[in-house]
């Protein structure tokens, strides 16, 4: 989606270079900058805070599923020692724990996507804020993503000085449910 963005700003750009009429136009200096979005999404310490309680909840999740298949598993272990009769009563059981289980793994890899996925919206927020900021105090004109340019000069990459600046905020507690 972001490359998608850059090569919409880098085409809008173009197109009103094409369409300001005048020798002018094509004179002015235009200043330019990138970032790598990449770089700076794995560097950011919110992301990596937000990954390690991610994955804390993750595991406790993994765990209260297992107990579930451990409880799932010792049933099966007691059917196979029953009468026939008493079988097909553990197996109405047996059926309704996997119903259970098939039930939390659905609702688990839902929850567990939608927290993902808005943590990385507020953590692409931060950085959008951050970049638009930077870039108004600095007067770029334009600023592109990395992963859409083609070849960049490292004089205007300013990913570091992005990453400062987000590294450096306090970091915002995350929003409850």
């Amino acid at each position: 989606m972001n490359r998608r963005i850059a090569l919409a700003v880098a085409v809008i750009f173009a197109l009103s270079l094409v369409l300001i009429s005048g020798k002018e136009a094509l004179a002015k200096e235009y200043k330019i900058g990138y970032v790598d979005p990449v770089k700076i999404l794995n560097e950011y310490n919110k992301t990596k805070d937000s990954e390690k309680t991610f994955e804390g909840k993750r595991k406790m999740k993994e765990a209260d599923r297992k107990k579930m298949v451990d409880e799932i598993t010792k049933l099966k272990e007691e059917q196979s020692l029953l009468s026939d009769k008493a079988k097909g009563e553990k197996q109405a059981i047996i059926d309704t724990k996997i119903k259970a289980l098939q039930e939390f793994d659905k609702k688990t890899r839902e929850e567990l996507m939608g927290e993902g996925n808005d943590m990385l919206t507020g953590i692409q927020k931060d950085i959008e804020k951050v970049v638009s900021e930077y870039s108004k105090e600095q007067g770029y004109d334009l600023v592109l993503n990395s992963r859409v340019l083609l070849y960049g000069k490292e004089e205007y990459d300013f990913t570091a000085e992005i990453l400062n600046r987000l590294n450096a905020a306090p970091a915002a507690a995350p929003a409850k449910k």
